[in-house]
């Protein structure tokens, strides 16, 4: 492979703002895994956001580029997963695997695809130093005639429609909108993009707890709900705290610590067969095999208000922000009925739509 731009890339990154600036063009922020593309003749290499390879993971994606871009192009994107109308990150995540033959059945059972946003090279050119504008126009020409599931991010250049993007595209699965100055150059791992994201409360049980890596002090809150059936449904952590405040989440959570699990709601977690789900608290990740994810047990009884942006199913996407304890509330109280619901947008209108049909 020789192109202009060779891998691996860190990819241009966003730093969080509360409001949508107006600085000449906003995209949707898909929810999926960041990739950048190289292409060169028959060869395709899918670079992630850590720089590590991902093309053994999306044969099909790899095929798609095959077919719908340019001979010679390094191009920046998402690679997501559509399940009827909306984006399932959860799906995606089960791509990753070990072995060739399951990576081969998921890329027939949950197909992937792939939605382009910038373009870093384009035969024998490297545009990063080009201004985001002038390598949206090219990207636009470049893959005019892609197909599914190769597709051009929609755009606009007007602030109030990437407002209004903010509030329907999150009922597609979408996480929010990204701000691109357009006369910016393209900046590997520098935050030089503006991402906006909604923020969202809710009070959960802590139901348990796992260590820092570090030692001895409190890495991550175990988070609950209760669900209809009245079971306590792990829905995601809390980890953001300082050093200091980790040592004192030790003592504070230390009255209601549990010898072992035994009539803990979360007790069945404990054992293997849960542990193939994937997704309790005790499984092996999916991103690296050494990192402990034992947690202990805690009596299910203190409440906590922490901040999200959207749930993925049954759980937060992302890490929730510790806000505060909530000793006014009974733990039962603490159900999915406080959560809010986003309106249904199909994101098959996101995905195939001209940018000036979109609402």
């Amino acid at each position: 492979m020789q192109l202009p731009v060779m891998p691996p890339v860190a990819p241009m990154l966003a730093k969080a703002v509360k409001d949508v600036p107006d600085v000449g063009h906003v995209e949707p922020k898909w929810d999926g895994f960041r990739t950048v593309v190289f292409r060169d003749g028959d060869e395709v290499e899918l670079g992630s956001r850590n720089e590590r390879p991902m093309t053994r993971y999306f044969p099909e994606v790899v095929a798609a580029v095959l077919e719908n871009l340019p001979e010679r192009c390094v191009v920046d994107g998402e690679i997501v997963i559509a399940r009827g109308d909306r984006l399932d990150f959860e799906a995606l995540q089960q791509r990753i695997h070990p072995a060739k033959s399951r990576v081969d059945l998921l890329a027939r059972e949950t197909p992937a695809s792939f939605v382009a946003f910038d373009l870093l090279a384009l035969g024998d050119e490297d545009l990063t130093r080009r201004p985001f504008a002038e390598r949206r126009r090219l990207l636009v020409q470049a893959l005019a005639g892609a197909r599914p599931p190769v597709h051009v991010t929609p755009a606009t250049t007007d602030v109030a429609v990437g407002r209004r993007w903010l509030e329907i595209f999150e009922g597609a699965g979408l996480d929010g909108v990204v701000a691109k100055p357009v006369d910016a150059p393209y900046t590997p791992d520098k935050r030089t993009m503006f991402k906006v994201k909604h923020e969202r409360t809710a009070d959960c049980v802590v139901a348990g707890f796992r260590w820092h890596k570090s030692g001895e002090v409190v890495g991550s809150l175990l988070l609950g709900l209760y669900d209809d059936a009245g079971a306590l449904q792990h829905v995601g952590v809390s980890a953001s705290f300082t050093m200091a405040r980790r040592a004192e989440l030790v003592q504070e959570l230390a009255p209601l610590r549990m010898d072992d699990a035994a009539g803990h709601p979360w007790a069945a977690w404990a054992q293997a067969e849960a542990h193939e789900q994937g997704r309790l608290p005790g499984a092996v990740s999916r991103w690296n095999a050494k990192k402990d994810l034992s947690w202990l047990p805690l009596r299910p009884e203190l409440v906590v208000e922490v901040a999200y942006d959207h749930m993925e199913g049954t759980r937060f996407r992302h890490t929730a922000q510790f806000r505060r304890w909530r000793p006014d509330r009974d733990p039962a109280s603490c159900t999915y009925e406080q959560l809010e619901v986003p309106v249904r947008f199909d994101l098959g209108k996101v995905l195939a739509a001209d940018p000036d049909a979109l609402p």
